[in-house]
């Protein structure tokens, strides 16, 4: 209803400014079903171009829409109760859960660095190496996509991933909920929550349920947001507006989760410390060859959401992050290439990467430039999100 009111101000305001000759045209078209028989040419002509006017101030109305923090989706077939996010904690931070048993899912999102391992490319399995970096678990719930590639749509799906993969836990499924069955402990909370026994899809659907208390929260724009005017400084208001603006962050970071859940492909700079990496390059093969490319040996460079979808356009292509913690997260983008916030400001300032398609030249100064850096790091920092380390058993 909000929308169709803001539609009839913004025509009444183009109709009551159009110049006189029009006024009648733009009347009859506005109140009449056969408009191109009754409008008149000059009429039609200024009716398109109003519905296309409309088209693109409602979209970029919506995209820069910010949204303080609200209820956390949940899957119906996957309702939280405390005892399973205390059993998904658990299994969390269990070491069982990789092969060789010196891994967990905390190895790679540890609480100190807001979920994620602080490394340019997440850590991974003895002998091997990764070739992305490790994404923040905060607010995962909200996202509609999982991964850089956004392989996975729900955390239940991607909570399996890391375990099977060669390069990260490389752990074998059925050993798995083998070697949990014959712990006591787990045994029994299995039956308790899910009324029977261990299995990948319990163990699953119990870590999904930890994950979704991660959350951020009380950060100064969701204050802001929720009407307290003083919650940022001058100068992070400064940089909200630049935000919203002429930096077009809010193009794509908008919403509770400051993110689209869309790919883009930015041309993001390879990072020179894998390129000449036979592991990485081990790992990047292995990855193509999985998901079918057939010129997997002769990749040198990360195809992104190509994978997945085998379009043209998601060559190279990512999903947009969430910027909740954004100061917390480093180091940033999918290969860990930029170390701060500056450089991927001025990434974005330089209009991304050679030959993007999506980006352009913004022409911040400096002082815009540090105004929007005071906005990320003030305003999107919530609480810290505090954690009771579990007994494993």
């Amino acid at each position: 209803m909000q929308k169709n009111n803001n539609i009839d101000k913004v025509i009444q305001k183009m109709t009551s400014s159009v110049i006189p000759a029009c006024r009648e045209s733009f009347s009859r078209c506005f109140g009449i079903r056969n408009r191109k028989k009754d409008c008149g040419q000059v009429g039609m002509t200024i009716y398109t171009f109003l519905i296309l006017f409309l088209f693109v101030f409602q979209s970029s109305s919506y995209a820069g829409h910010f949204e303080p923090l609200k209820s956390i989706p949940v899957p119906k077939n996957n309702p939280q109760t405390p005892d399973k996010i205390e059993l998904g904690k658990k299994l969390f931070f269990d070491r069982r859960l990789s092969g060789d048993g010196t891994m967990s899912c905390a190895t790679c999102h540890m609480p100190e660095h807001a979920f994620t391992d602080g490394q340019d490319i997440s850590l991974s399995y003895p002998t091997t190496k990764n070739w992305r970096n490790s994404l923040t678990l905060i607010n995962a719930a909200f996202q509609k996509h999982l991964f850089h590639d956004g392989r996975a749509k729900s955390l239940e799906e991607q909570a399996l991933f890391p375990l099977m993969s060669a390069f990260e836990m490389n752990q074998n499924l059925d050993f798995v909920e083998e070697e949990l069955r014959v712990v006591p402990e787990y045994a029994e909370a299995f039956k308790k929550i899910f009324g029977g026994e261990v299995t990948r899809e319990r163990i699953a659907m119990a870590i999904a349920s930890f994950e979704r208390t991660l959350i951020s929260v009380n950060s100064p724009l969701d204050k802001y947001l929720n009407g307290d005017k003083k919650a940022l400084s001058q100068d992070a208001k400064k940089g909200l507006e630049i935000f919203k603006g002429k930096g077009k962050c809010a193009d794509c970071h908008y919403g509770v989760n400051l993110a689209d859940d869309k790919f883009y492909a930015l041309n993001v700079l390879e990072n020179p410390a894998l390129l000449n990496d036979p592991r990485v390059t081990a790992t990047m093969r292995f990855v193509a060859k999985v998901y079918h490319y057939k010129d997997y040996k002769n990749l040198k460079e990360d195809p992104g959401r190509y994978l997945i979808t085998k379009k043209k356009k998601d060559w190279k292509a990512f999903r947009t992050p969430t910027l909740r913690d954004i100061s917390k997260t480093g180091p940033y983008m999918h290969n860990g290439v930029f170390n701060t916030l500056d450089e991927v400001v001025e990434f974005f300032n330089m209009g991304g990467g050679k030959g993007n398609k999506v980006l352009k030249p913004l022409g911040l100064t400096d002082n815009e430039k540090k105004y929007l850096k005071t906005f990320l790091v003030e305003a999107l920092t919530g609480e810290d999100i505090v954690i009771k380390y579990p007994q494993v058993p």
